[in-house]
């Protein structure tokens, strides 16, 4: 994806843990949305995880948060492993079960942790990969938001 590309869809046939299906359209003009890949193989992820959280509930109720899990190995795809990881490390957020890489295709997603900020309006306004520059998301975030 490219800053200022659309939100995509969700996949509606796809699973999803702490969440009924959330379409693209419960989200965009709402408020802004952070969507934040993540695998539970990911030791980088497991460690974002706590900054992701705080962002999460400071923002609360002004910031959609959703994660994707990103399944990079066939033993990702263990569905009860992720609800474990994800309990384990207080991921209280919808989280979308990219099992099949439906999603990870649509936004030619490559990384874990991968975050992606979108206004209100569903336009994509940051892109970031990796675990370091947690500040800068923030700083992204608090944009959208005002």
């Amino acid at each position: 994806m490219r800053l200022r590309d659309q939100m995509p869809e969700f996949e509606s046939t796809t699973d999803w843990l702490n969440s009924h299906p959330i379409q693209k359209n419960d989200l965009v003009g709402d408020k802004p949305t952070l969507i934040h890949f993540w695998s539970v193989s990911c030791d980088l992820c497991t460690r974002a995880m706590p900054k992701i959280n705080q962002i999460r509930d400071t923002y609360h109720p002004h910031l959609n948060v959703i994660a994707v899990h990103m399944p990079r190995s066939d033993e990702d795809q263990d569905i009860n492993r992720v609800q474990e990881v994800a309990s384990a490390h207080d991921i209280s957020q919808p989280i979308y079960l990219d099992q099949d890489h439906i999603l990870t295709d649509i936004y030619k997603n490559r990384y874990v942790p991968a975050y992606y900020v979108f206004d209100e309006m569903g336009i994509l306004r940051h892109f970031q990969a990796g675990a370091g520059g947690m500040i800068m998301l923030e700083k992204r975030i608090k944009r959208v938001l005002n």
